[in-house]
């Protein structure tokens, strides 16, 4: 089964007092390539959640951010109201003292003054809490290694059609491949008639043709490039993590077509090797995107 290196997922752990979002995404990456964004109230915990990332979701570049987000009936921020009526207190006494006038809206004036406003006190963790957090948590990865599975059927799909294409394109070169042979032996025949006007060992002949045409045959680079796409809707087939594998046998397909355009020798095999080629491109773009 092919998995995707893209993938998302998202999930909210409802508390009595807030809600915490967790949101976690991957793309392509040659290694694991994890970066973390976490509300400080559960930083102590950052080492334990990298590694449950790291060993499930194995590799990718990945981003997770977990904030808190407080419900709608409680208030963000605390006002200190002792502190604003001592500043109060203050403004008016050094107002009176100075001759100086009140201000015209004291509630804007006071808001903006040190520590007036402030957040609430960091709470402690509880392990109440820290449950129902990484309950969240499991959900947004268990979301992602879905999404994983969705783009890799799609990736998988793409792979079985390139490669059917190849075993196709495969197939038209042989009728090519005889006349070439063909043409091949014409050539040089002509060529002695026209160039040679003394007699010669036609069974000697023979032979150094045989040895030549051997040279051009590509009946192996056939049946390795069969077997290597073969072995590849295998390894499709196989448990997760095949990315790498598929990528070396796209190498060794890449090989036996390179050598049968080298020695093909003939125009319509090099417009076919040439459409194999395209259709291999595609495979090694889509391999890059495979867990």
């Amino acid at each position: 089964m092919i998995l995707s290196m893209t993938g998302y997922g998202k999930a909210v752990a409802e508390l009595s007092d807030k809600k915490v979002n967790i949101e976690i995404k991957s793309l392509n990456s040659k290694a694991l390539d994890l970066n973390t964004r976490i509300a400080p109230l559960y930083r102590e915990k950052e080492i334990e959640i990298r590694n449950e990332i790291s060993k499930t979701l194995e590799r990718g570049k990945i981003d997770f951010c977990l904030w808190i987000g407080k419900k709608e009936t409680e208030s963000a921020v605390m006002i200190n109201q002792g502190l604003l009526k001592s500043y109060h207190d203050q403004i008016t006494e050094t107002a009176e003292k100075l001759n100086i006038a009140l201000p015209a809206d004291w509630f804007s004036t006071l808001l903006r003054m040190p520590d007036v406003i402030s957040k609430p006190e960091m709470q402690e963790l509880t392990d109440e809490e820290w449950t129902l957090v990484h309950a969240g948590i499991e959900e947004a990865i268990n979301l992602l290694i879905e999404f994983r599975k969705q783009e890799g059927k799609t990736l998988e799909k793409r792979f079985n059609d390139n490669i059917q294409h190849i075993k196709d394109l495969l197939e038209a070169v042989t009728p090519y491949e005889k006349e070439r042979v063909e043409k091949v032996r014409e050539r040089i025949m002509e060529a002695l008639e026209k160039t040679i006007g003394v007699d010669y060992d036609k069974n000697r002949l023979e032979r150094e043709l045989i040895y030549y045409i051997e040279k051009l045959d590509i009946n192996e680079e056939k049946q390795r490039l069969v077997n290597h796409l073969k072995y590849y809707i295998n390894t499709m087939e196989g448990t997760s993590g095949q990315g790498k594998k598929l990528g070396f046998i796209a190498q060794e397909m890449g090989r036996e077509i390179n050598t049968l355009g080298s020695k093909s020798n003939h125009p319509e095999m090099q417009k076919i090797v040439v459409q194999m080629k395209d259709e291999l491109e595609q495979i090694k773009e889509q391999i890059l995107n495979v867990l």
